[in-house]
């Protein structure tokens, strides 16, 4: 049986199912939560992110998921210091300079804060001097800890990030630490070449 499972990662928990860097003091792991052999991520989501996860067993469609070539759209709800202005917003649509290039193009936008949103455990830290909003990213792209760069290059540094969509695939009906198995989806043609068949002189 092949498995493609979404899973709601909890905050502080390692995207991975081993923490060989901490053997003796090992941090939360995948393996905290799911229990299934050869299951690994499609794509990553950094510690101190929560949210959608998609695993699967299918190596094809592991890189299908997670290759930026395939330019799947990731959509992301970010608590932010203060209230990003329309300039601020047009900067994260248009690209924003990081510094090895500039961002593609992105969907932003101000949100209401998310329904039935989980508690945080533990809370973000609160300022009552600087008042926070929610914004919704849509990339297709991922570099490294790109969502919180790009809010604090615009001047609004990332509180509380969660990943919501991953293509067609949301955190609809998931608690934190909870997975679900998905049927499997159909798998683009492979880009290898075709053989030359032509006979050899």
């Amino acid at each position: 049986m092949s498995w493609f499972i979404r899973f709601n990662k909890p905050f502080d928990v390692l995207p991975q199912f081993t923490d060989r860097a901490n053997a003796e003091s090992p941090r939360r792991t995948l393996s905290d939560f799911i229990d299934l052999p050869d299951v690994y991520p499609a794509g990553r989501l950094d510690r101190d992110s929560e949210g959608l996860m998609l695993l699967t067993d299918n190596g094809r469609l592991q890189a299908q998921i997670a290759d930026p070539k395939h330019k799947m759209a990731k959509t992301y709800w970010v608590q932010v210091e203060g209230e990003p202005d329309a300039s601020a917003l047009k900067a994260l649509r248009d690209g924003v300079e990081l510094k090895e290039g500039l961002t593609r193009p992105a969907k932003a936008r101000l949100m209401d804060q998310p329904e039935a949103l989980w508690p945080r455990d533990p809370p973000i830290r609160v300022r009552q001097t600087v008042s926070d909003c929610w914004v919704e990213l849509v990339l297709r792209e991922g570099r490294n800890r790109q969502v919180r760069r790009m809010t604090a290059a615009v001047g609004h540094p990332t509180l509380r990030l969660i990943r919501a969509r991953i293509g067609d695939w949301t955190l609809d009906g998931l608690e934190p630490g909870q997975w679900d198995s998905l049927s499997m989806p159909a798998l683009a043609p492979s880009s290898s070449r075709k053989r030359d068949r032509r006979p050899r002189r």
